[in-house]
Formats: C-alpha cells, sequence, structure tokens
C-alpha cells in the first residue's frame, strides 16, 4: 500500500468478529491504518497476533489476516477498545481509551464471551481504570465474563519476543479450555 492510501484509511472503522458465546474475545487497542485499509485485523506483516495464536495452539494453522472470519469457528473473535484507526496508539486520548472501555463493557455484556482478552497493559490500565494491571488474569470481570491481559503483538512491542507472546497467549488458551 501507498502512504497515501494508508493516510486515507485513518479514521476508518474495521468491524468486528463477533458472535455471542465466545470462548475468548481477543480485544486489540485500536485498528492501525494498514487494518483499517484493508479491513482486516492485527493486518500490519510485523504485527506477531496471528503467529502468537497459531504458536499457541489456538488455531491449527497460522492465520492470515484475511481468513479472520475462521476463527469464529474456533469460539474466537475480535474487537478493539477504540474503535477509530489511527497510525499509532499514542494518537488516542484517554477519554477514547475510557469511552472504548464503556463501549467495550456493555459489548462483552451482550455477547457473553467467557474470556475477553486485551492484547496491551496500557490500553487496559486507561480504559479501565486499573493503573497498576499486569499481564494475566484479572480480578475484574465482566458479567460471567472473566478478563485476561495479553501483550500487545505490535512488532514495536521489543520486550515480548514472539516465544514469550505465545508462552502468555497459552496460559490463556490454557485457561479457556478448562471451561
Amino acid at each position: 500500500m501507498t502512504p497515501e492510501e494508508l493516510e486515507a484509511a485513518r479514521d476508518r472503522l474495521v468491524p468486528d468478529v463477533v458472535t455471542d458465546g465466545l470462548r475468548v474475545l481477543f480485544c486489540g487497542i485500536n485498528p492501525g491504518l494498514m487494518s483499517a485499509a484493508t479491513g482486516h485485523h492485527f493486518a500490519r506483516p510485523g504485527n506477531r497476533f496471528w503467529p502468537a495464536l497459531h504458536a499457541s495452539g489456538f488455531t491449527p494453522r497460522q492465520l492470515r489476516p484475511a481468513e479472520q472470519r475462521e476463527l469464529l469457528s474456533y469460539g474466537l473473535g475480535i474487537t478493539n477498545v477504540v474503535a477509530r484507526a489511527s497510525a499509532r496508539a499514542d494518537e488516542l486520548s484517554d477519554v477514547e481509551y475510557r469511552e472504548g472501555g464503556r463501549v467495550l463493557v456493555e459489548k462483552v455484556k451482550l455477547l457473553e464471551p467467557r474470556w475477553l482478552a486485551v492484547v496491551g497493559v496500557t490500553a487496559y490500565r486507561v480504559a479501565f481504570g486499573e493503573r497498576h494491571a499486569q499481564i494475566g488474569p484479572q480480578e475484574r470481570t465482566i458479567g460471567g465474563t472473566r478478563i485476561w491481559v495479553l501483550p500487545n503483538p505490535s512488532g514495536l512491542n521489543a520486550h515480548w519476543p514472539l516465544p514469550r507472546m505465545a508462552e502468555e497467549f497459552g496460559r490463556l488458551r490454557a485457561a479457556a479450555d478448562e471451561g
């Protein structure tokens, strides 16, 4: 994609991949410009969401972003804390995160997934007012939905190499498989 095509995708929305009763609803921070331009979540080539999902055992093979609807057959879905696309998450305001958290709570109450997996601890902290939250399962629930915070799969998140990220995704998968 050209820089102009990517810039034209700014502020676009990427439709959720959801249905009710999911095992895990993954929640990104917000769509990047590549995701907005293609209409597929986690579409930037350096993003490690799809490799981590497969390496952790959630999917039998590594899906491509264009195959995102196949997630539903595994009881998985995708949404975002903030719906509008931006080049970087630091372009979002705390107000947008908090409003996104409010909307996400309503979405989770409606869809009733077993787990909500927020990929990005900073986004979770701001959206839910949990300043000291860490990666892993959270005490907070939304109705009967438990919450797990995962590392941000962006290629810019150097603190979490893919094997370590896949291990954390795998911890969630094991918990989701328990019921």
